[in-house]
């Protein structure tokens, strides 16, 4: 992404021991109020792998989370809406007093992408943050139970439609200038998988 003032940057793979230590790292033992994940996979074609991936990616930022938000803290993160999604969200309201899916209008009606908002941060007495253990294997998280999620559709008439094309204007009238990003992105693990198939050397079933 292109630089941001007042914005660090790290490169790497969130799901990966040592860039999550480099962004606890920056902490330097503050705790912060607002944690977002905004992260999500090239998508396959495949729902279900899509679905998987991207509930790894929320559960590795998740992880680094619980090692900085304050108590009462509020976690957001992108998330697909597929048929284990339940599971997931009963995973996070372990660890927060309200769970929220909401849809803003900028999120294409066709895609299963929605975001999960994570209000009051109370970790289960026992939970002790750890970003070598998936929270998945978690003793804390055995036996969730699968309740009722409140669904929230956000925007209003004035906000940007994302099935809409918008002219590159900004709001001073100035110019629209292209800028190189800072960093280039990361090649997934599964961009040889995405290569065959743009290729046409294999098939995928539908």
């Amino acid at each position: 992404m292109a630089p941001l003032p007042g914005v660090v940057q790290i490169q790497g793979d969130i799901t990966k021991k040592g860039t999550a230590e480099a962004i606890i790292e920056h902490f330097e033992g503050k705790s912060a109020h607002l944690v977002l994940c905004d992260g999500a996979p090239d998508v396959t074609g495949l729902p279900d792998f899509d679905e998987y991936v991207q509930a790894q990616l929320l559960l590795a930022a998740f992880n680094i989370a619980t090692n900085v938000l304050v108590p009462e803290g509020t976690f957001l993160a992108k998330l697909f809406c597929g048929k284990d999604v339940l599971v997931l969200l009963s995973h996070l309201q372990k660890f927060f007093k309200e769970v929220v899916i909401a849809k803003p209008r900028t999120s294409r009606n066709s895609s299963i992408e929605s975001f999960v908002l994570c209000k009051t941060y109370c970790p289960p007495l026992q939970y002790v943050p750890n970003i070598d253990k998936s929270l998945l294997g978690s003793p804390e998280l055995l036996d969730s139970p699968h309740p009722r999620f409140p669904f929230k559709a956000c925007g209003n008439q004035i906000s940007y439609d994302s099935d809409t094309t918008y002219p590159l204007q900004l709001e001073d009238s100035t110019s629209y200038e292209y800028r190189e990003p800072e960093q280039a992105p990361i090649s997934p693990p599964y961009a040889h998988f995405l290569s065959l198939q743009h290729n046409h050397k294999i098939r995928t079933l539908h």
